[in-house]
């Protein structure tokens, strides 16, 4: 098990990467799940990219910055938003069909974007992506695909955090074969998403962990901006649901908010009413749900055609029709759901983690572009920019030789059964993380939750150590010190930001302020 690049997951970002790399160097390309179980492949409004008449790069730089509230870093935004339209000619050239095709892509609109500037394939961007991606990851030579498999730590040169350390490789878990063992190679990319998973109500798909940035805190790398939580203000509020968002581009095509007598309150709580940035609308809902005692609102698009809702949310319209909800004739129960990451581990454009030997990508990673609060369907641009940026920074370096792995110890230990615990204290978890550090926090609710997910974490650690290798330990360790990150970077800022709402906290005006135009970490 050794070689050049070993990529932890296989989103858009992972099967980027993995195909700019395959032609000139033999990759790994390790899924927990089946190929496709990945966020992106949930994805359904589209890349944004400034295509259409009239905009341009710093139109959409502009609008990135203002959903991000002051903390976007302002060059890589510049830089990612720059390669979009060749991100987008790429994924064409790979085979994925955007709605409109080659003869003018049709470009829909989504809150905080002042243009129709999303390029889509009809609702199911991102599972057309992983498809056309992945099919040609199946057929490539020199990619070799380990699905079922999770990652369980780096494997280190040196100490980690000090100036010798460097990543030689990765300790695997065969979730189906039941075995661990150490992978060697000379760069090592996360691209393992998010962390949804530590709320009990999220979009994320259920391998979203934080497994990539536990990973990269444990080996000594840096994260910023991790109390923000991006919540999807419109998350299908059903019992069977299984996580599943009603588009943003609904709204951007005319749906509106309403609560159950069919009163709107968008335009109480924003000039921009339904297109406001997500994290104002998710804001807006929760407190029209505490107000009035409700479970969900209501997002009408039945005034459009049964064809038109047809032909542009087609995934949507059959979804709910087989839950029982006809949106061309009724409203979609609706309530906020964590959706997005925004923070991650610190890197460049390319990946770069500080860290020689390992990249990190897509929502793992903290760029900068994303600031206090991602801007809609800029997740899947920079996930196609940083995946073939990586690619092009590795294939830059001469083809290293594959050190041993751990100095050559090999792991051959055959993980135990998961203790029954295990499930309640990650229901525990989630649900804690739900209620005191949600959509709105406060400085009682963050004590409180520091307070249940320190020792977690510290008992999840020690348990690994006593118990040996399950899949359900190792998902819960890294949930809980996801959740220490998150915990202890909300409590530090002392404001309201954001994605970060803290009722005790003023909230943050950049006319006070003034732009940022970094970021630090917690």
């Amino acid at each position: 098990m050794e070689f050049d690049v070993i990529i932890i997951g296989s989103g858009l970002a992972g099967l980027a990467a993995a195909l700019e790399l395959a032609p000139r160097r033999r990759v790994a390309l390790v899924s927990k799940g089946a190929l496709a179980d990945s966020a992106s492949n949930r994805a359904q409004g589209g890349i944004a990219a400034p295509l259409a008449d009239g905009d341009s790069v710093e139109a959409h730089v502009r609008d990135t910055l203002v959903a991000g509230a002051g903390l976007c870093d302002l060059p890589a935004t510049r830089d990612i938003i720059a390669r979009a339209r060749g991100a987008i000619a790429w994924l064409q050239e790979h085979g994925v069909a955007f709605t409109g095709g080659r003869e003018g892509l049709h470009l829909t609109r989504e809150g905080g974007h002042g243009l129709r500037r999303i390029a889509h394939a009809a609702d199911a961007t991102g599972s057309a992506i992983v498809a056309a991606l992945g099919s040609r990851a199946r057929g490539r030579d020199g990619i070799v695909l380990l699905e079922h498999h999770c990652a369980v730590d780096l494997l280190l040169a040196g100490e980690p955090g000090t100036a010798g350390a460097a990543c030689r490789g990765v300790r695997l878990l065969d979730v189906r074969g039941g075995r661990a063992f150490d992978a060697a190679a000379a760069h090592v990319v996360l691209a393992t998403g998010g962390a949804g998973q530590v709320y009990r109500t999220t979009t994320a798909p259920a391998a979203a962990t934080g497994d990539g940035i536990a990973m990269a805190w444990r080996a000594g790398c840096q994260v910023a901006n991790m109390e923000f939580t991006q919540f999807h203000p419109t998350g299908l509020h059903h019992p069977q649901a299984g996580g599943f968002l009603i588009s943003e581009a609904v709204r951007g095509e005319g749906g509106l908010l309403r609560l159950p007598d069919g009163a709107r309150f968008m335009p109480a709580h924003d000039p921009r009413a339904e297109l406001a940035p997500r994290d104002i609308v998710a804001r807006a809902i929760q407190a029209e749900m505490a107000r009035h005692g409700l479970d969900c609102v209501h997002l009408d698009i039945s005034h459009q055609p049964r064809d038109f809702l047809q032909a542009h949310f087609p995934t949507i319209h059959a979804r709910c029709l087989a839950l029982g909800i006809d949106i061309a004739a009724m409203p979609i129960p609706v309530a906020p759901a964590a959706h997005y990451t925004c923070g991650g581990v610190v890197t460049d454009v390319a990946g770069c983690s500080g860290l020689p030997g390992l990249y990190v990508i897509g929502e793992a990673a903290c760029t900068g572009l994303h600031g206090a609060n991602r801007l809609a369907s800029n997740s899947l641009l920079e996930c196609a920019v940083m995946g073939r940026a990586a690619a092009q920074d590795i294939l830059r370096l001469a083809a290293a030789p594959v050190r041993a792995a751990a100095e050559g110890r090999p792991a051959a230990a055959a993980p135990r059964p998961a203790s029954p615990d295990l499930a309640r204290l990650r229901q525990d978890l989630r649900q804690l993380m739900s209620r005191d550090v949600g959509v709105v926090r406060s400085d009682a609710a963050l004590r409180r939750a520091a307070a249940f997910v320190g020792p977690l974490r510290a008992e999840m650690d020690a348990r690994l150590h006593r118990e040996g290798l399950s899949l359900d330990l190792l998902e819960l360790r890294n949930l809980a010190l996801v959740a220490d990150l998150i915990v202890r970077a909300a409590s530090e800022r002392g404001e309201s930001r954001g994605a970060h709402f803290n009722s005790d906290r003023r909230e943050w005006s950049e006319a006070r302020e003034g732009r940022a135009a970094s970021f630090a970490a917690p």
